[in-house]
């Protein structure tokens, strides 16, 4: 996991990550409260089943394409 904190934001790079372990890693920064958390993966499941648990954890998401992959925006 590249999870780096700054003060704007903590960025998940899951990418080259299979599932569950994305789902892991940008749960893991949830539960830290550091928002808003980017969260990179390069497949279409990652990117669902990201977004699916951020959600059930009341998490807004905003997904973007990028040229490698995807980028979630996860803010409260």
């Amino acid at each position: 996991m590249n999870a780096k904190e700054g003060s704007m934001k903590t960025t998940v790079d899951a990418r080259g990550l299979s599932c569950p372990q994305p789902v892991i890693l940008a749960q893991k920064a949830i539960q830290q409260g550091s928002f808003p958390i980017e969260v990179l993966v390069d497949s279409v499941t990652s990117r669902e089943n990201v977004r699916r648990m951020a959600e059930k954890n009341g998490c807004k998401v905003q997904s973007q394409a990028e040229p490698d992959g995807f980028r979630l925006t996860l803010t409260r």
